[in-house]
Formats: structure tokens, C-alpha cells, sequence
């Protein structure tokens, strides 16, 4: 998060940050903020040819319905649990010629495959079953409550029925790519990509 705040501050933004998240996104971001007060006040009255209204963060704790809309894209946030955490959310985005769902960190969950319900693409994060099951009894109750396995995915993906699915956040746990696909295609026939930082997915 602070790296969201602040590189593309110094980098080329002019104008103010909008963050949109559950409960408790308004206190972390003031937190943040402190945290760097002093980097900040360095840039914007030293030397460097800081812009102003880039350090400045607009944060909106939000509800599960529509909380954006412009003449692009409308944004709904939903409900998917996620573990002892008391708020998490995944986001659907419907522009005119793309519905694109991120399903957040989660569970199997069928508050996703109602979201996605034949969306453009579903970017859904996943974990190994077979890695997991190698990992003591502690983590795979950790993991069985706040994340998703490669075949529960499988079947969840089977339910939403994505044009494309794409994986995020992935815990492979010692398994490739492929294996983890793997899992995945046991119930899942459609397209998948397996993300890496600085794909384009369209």
C-alpha cells in the first residue's frame, strides 16, 4: 500500500489518489500516512518538484453494492470470507465491452461465481492442494480458512463459467504452474492463465 501511495507520486501522478476498500481501509491509510509524514514534508518543501495534490489520499470505507461509477465503468464490491477477518471483499468491473471480476483473498466462495456468473474474466487467487498437503497440520487449517485450492477453484470456476481465468496471488507451495493448472482443470475445461507481474490480459 505505501508503494500504491507513494512511488507513482514521485513518478508522474498530479492529482489525488482514490482508495475504495472494506472497514478499516480509512485507518490503515491514515496510519501509512503518519509513517511517512516526514518523507513527505522532505519532497513537498525541499528541493524536489513534488506536486502537491499527489501526496493527497481520498479513502472510502465501503459497503458490499455499487460504490464507483463513471462513464466507463461501474464498480461492485461483494462479500467473500476470508478467514477471522471480519471484512473482505472481492470487485466486479463492467465496462462496456468487458466484465472482469477479481474474487479478493477468499475461500471457495459462491458469492464469486455469482459475481463472475459468464463474466469476461475471473482473476481468482489459488493455492496447491497437493502442496498443501505436504505442509504440517497448523498451515493447512490456515489455509483451508482464509484461501482457495487449485481444485476447489476448479470447481468454482466450473459454477461461474469465466471466458477467461486468470490466477493471482498464487501459492504453488513447491509446485509448477503446470501442476497447479493441473488441479485446477479437473472441473475447469475453460482458459487459463496462470499471472505473472506485468501481464496485459485482455
Amino acid at each position: 500500500m505505501p508503494d500504491l501511495i507513494f512511488t507513482p507520486a514521485v513518478t508522474g501522478r498530479t492529482e489525488p489518489l482514490e482508495l475504495y476498500g472494506p472497514p478499516g481501509l480509512r485507518s490503515m491509510t491514515l496510519h501509512v500516512m503518519k509513517a511517512y509524514a516526514e518523507d513527505m514534508q522532505i519532497r513537498l518543501h525541499g528541493l524536489e518538484p513534488a506536486v502537491a495534490p499527489a501526496y493527497v489520499v481520498h479513502t472510502h470505507d465501503v459497503k458490499p453494492g455499487e460504490i464507483y461509477r463513471d462513464d466507463s465503468v461501474r464498480v461492485i464490491a461483494f462479500a467473500v470470507p476470508h478467514g477471522s477477518w471480519k471484512y473482505a471483499y472481492g470487485y466486479r468491473f463492467e465496462a462496456k465491452d468487458k466484465i472482469v471480476v477479481f474474487s479478493g483473498d477468499t475461500t471457495y466462495s459462491d458469492a464469486v461465481a455469482r459475481a463472475c456468473n459468464g463474466c469476461d474474466i475471473l482473476v481468482h487467487e489459488v493455492y496447491s492442494a497437493a502442496g498443501l498437503a505436504q505442509r504440517t497440520p497448523d498451515w493447512q487449517r490456515y489455509h483451508a480458512a482464509f484461501h482457495t485450492s487449485g481444485i476447489e477453484l476448479g470447481r468454482l470456476a466450473a459454477e461461474a463459467k469465466p471466458k477467461k481465468l486468470t490466477l493471482y496471488h498464487q501459492l504453488p507451495m513447491e509446485q509448477t504452474p503446470e501442476e497447479v493448472v493441473g488441479e485446477i482443470r479437473r472441473n475447469f475445461k475453460g482458459e487459463i492463465v496462470y499471472g505473472k507481474d506485468l501481464d496485459v490480459i485482455r
